[in-house]
């Protein structure tokens, strides 16, 4: 798990979860693509391969308005506007014609667009506006000051793209006199209605910037993403070999070309399954599926039970777990290439002696705890009371004729209950806890055996990602129960004794399983902690896994289960690494400043969420 100080401090940024998963809703929302991820890239960027589109990190370290309004105009113009009005065809008949200055030309076509589709979209939506106004403000700005120390250094090309777009503002450069014929034509962007009569435009300007540039352009002002030209592969097998001859349709539109894209990522595991489907099991005998019969039985299955295991049975239970299972869709979108695993963590190692010390210094915490937590649950519990001011009236009514101030009610002995809550524990597996192994599990002991205690359900599980056989394709994670919730209240102590550090950590996805675990649960009060001791760290999950678990949280609070996170350090925690906590767990996140203290805050954390069960049981 990455540190929240890293080396580089000008490199130490975060990013607002909160407001790129608005920015994601209202591009899904306006593209009409429920699937668009929200990325930040340099520039804005189109990149179907990944189903994203990219808002850029120009807009950082401005005000917060500025920032805001900023973003908005670039997802506008991402997905209301280039979206279904940028013409494909025209661009890669751009693109694929030579030119000393083609990087200008591809630049200018794509500054004329976002001054053409911005005008659209502000007729069309005028609640627009104001993004856009702010975004042409700074735009000017930066392109007025950009002119300048390019025209200086000499580099004319990018100059040249600065006084363009300075010149559809109505703002007149040092470059108006000497290059008034080529900007004359530029005006013609006026008249523009299709990305074909921008790219006419570009062409007619071509010949003359020929002339005058010796050299293409040094900057990027404006880039598109991935390759226009870039289909998706397509997957045959034998079973449908007679679509192979099917000609491809043209596409049109950045929609088209999404979808299309999307559509194939869907289907990508499709073809073997239909396969399989189709042809049968190539492992059968000669004879047909019922001779496969005959064969020995592999595995034998049970039916979930609610009471403890036996004992004869758990050796069945971590076989039947161990399977792979496939994320997809269900988890996140950034998990959708997982492949996990659950298993039981076994305790090859007898660690009695150490456990037996543990428990001895944290039994007065845990008796004291116990007691307290007890003595509030017996307070509930009242006796049966009469000659009351209030409750039931009495069947004895003779004291209404014979006293003066009669008092005919009572109450009844109201049973006390148990608590009606069930508990989570998800415990970070990351190669980073390895210095905190031994602090950690004295905490979760002590978790357990205060549950264990008080017979409340409860579930441990360490989660881990294996970073050596991750890759694009497949990324393999590992849940391993210490504790589950058919385990009742037996003594899992040696399995938490024995989990050990791994590589790296999806807490996302983590919590979003859990969080499907514990939502079946028909307990009023549904807790989930996670301790951690650092940011989300996996493959392909750096800025993106801080977004995903920010909203693995939100989407558990939804399902009504309240979730709690325990930050462990070896330092005192700073103020950017509680503000960056708080971002992805909101006002859920405590930490510890100590190793030392990581027990305390443990049993502080528990007292206080046993308290609040109680008071509203």
């Amino acid at each position: 798990m990455a540190s929240v100080n890293r080396f580089i401090q000008f490199n130490n940024e975060t990013i607002d979860t909160k407001m790129l998963y608005r920015m994601e809703m209202l591009a899904g929302a306006l593209a009409d693509a429920p699937y668009l991820k929200v990325t930040t890239r340099k520039l804005i960027e189109f990149r179907p391969t990944e189903s994203s589109v990219s808002v850029s990190v120009f807009w950082r370290h401005r005000t917060k308005y500025t920032e805001q309004q900023g973003y908005l105009s670039d997802v506008y113009l991402l997905s209301a506007g280039f979206w279904r009005n940028f013409g494909l065809s025209a661009w890669k008949d751009l693109i694929a014609e030579q030119s000393p200055v083609s990087s200008l030309r591809r630049q200018l076509l794509l500054c004329a667009e976002e001054f053409r589709l911005s005008e659209k979209i502000i007729k069309e939506r005028p609640g627009t506006a104001a993004a856009f106004a702010v975004r042409e403000q700074v735009y000017r700005e930066y392109h007025q000051d950009q002119f300048n120390q390019n025209l200086k250094k000499g580099f004319l090309a990018d100059a040249f793209l600065n006084a363009a777009y300075l010149s559809l503002r109505d703002i007149e450069t040092e470059m108006d006199n000497e290059w008034g014929a080529v900007l004359l034509i530029w005006k013609g962007l006026f008249d523009a209605r299709s990305t074909a009569d921008s790219a006419a435009i570009v062409e007619q300007m071509t010949g003359r910037l020929e002339y005058l540039l010796k050299n293409d352009m040094v900057h990027t002002y404006y880039t598109f993403g991935d390759a226009a030209d870039k289909a998706p592969p397509f997957h045959y097998h034998e079973g449908i070999e007679a679509e192979k001859t099917e000609e491809q349709e043209e596409i049109e539109t950045i929609e088209e070309w999404f979808n299309t894209w999307h559509r194939e990522n869907e289907m990508t595991d499709t073809p073997a399954m239909e396969f399989e489907l189709e042809r049968g099991d190539s492992q059968l005998a000669t004879g047909g599926r019922e001779e496969a019969g005959a064969d020995e039985v592999k595995q034998t299955g049970r039916g979930d039970s609610s009471g403890d295991h036996l004992e004869d049975n758990d050796e069945e239970d971590r076989e039947m777990e161990s399977g792979p299972k496939k994320a997809g869709g269900k988890f996140g979108r950034a998990n959708e290439q997982v492949v996990y695993h659950e298993q039981r963590l076994l305790a090859h190692v007898d660690h009695s002696r150490q456990i037996a010390d543990w428990r001895r210094k944290q039994a007065p915490y845990v008796r004291a705890l116990l007691k307290e937590l007890k003595k509030r649950i017996t307070q509930r519990h009242q006796d049966y009371r009469a000659n009351l001011n209030a409750g039931r009236l009495s069947k004895n009514l003779l004291p209404l004729a014979l006293e003066e101030r009669p008092k005919p009610f009572y109450r009844k002995s109201a049973p006390s209950k148990e608590l009606d809550a069930v508990f989570c524990l998800l415990i970070d597996g990351s190669a980073s806890m390895v210095d905190k192994l031994d602090e950690t599990k004295q905490a979760v002991l002590l978790f357990h055996d205060v549950l264990r205690g008080l017979g409340i359900p409860h579930e441990i599980v360490l989660f881990y990602e294996d970073a050596y056989e991750a890759s694009d394709t497949e990324q393999p994670n590992y849940f391993e129960w210490m504790h589950k919730f058919e385990d009742g209240m037996r003594d899992h102590a040696q399995e938490i004794v024995s989990f050990e550090a791994h590589e790296d950590n999806r807490d996302g996805f983590a919590i979003r399983w859990m969080t499907d675990r514990v939502k079946r649960r028909r307990e009023k009060h549904r807790f989930l902690l996670v301790f951690s001791d650092g940011e989300p760290s996996a493959y392909n999950y750096a800025e993106n896994g801080v977004v995903d678990t920010a909203n693995s949280v939100a989407e558990a609070k939804k399902e009504g289960v309240e979730l709690l996170h325990l930050f462990l350090s070896s330092e005192p925690i700073t103020e950017e690494q509680a503000a960056f906590y708080r971002m992805m767990y909101g006002n859920k996140s405590v930490s510890a400043d100590s190793l030392e203290h990581f027990v305390d805050q443990t049993l502080r954390l528990l007292k206080r969420t046993l308290h609040l069960v109680i008071q509203s049981g």
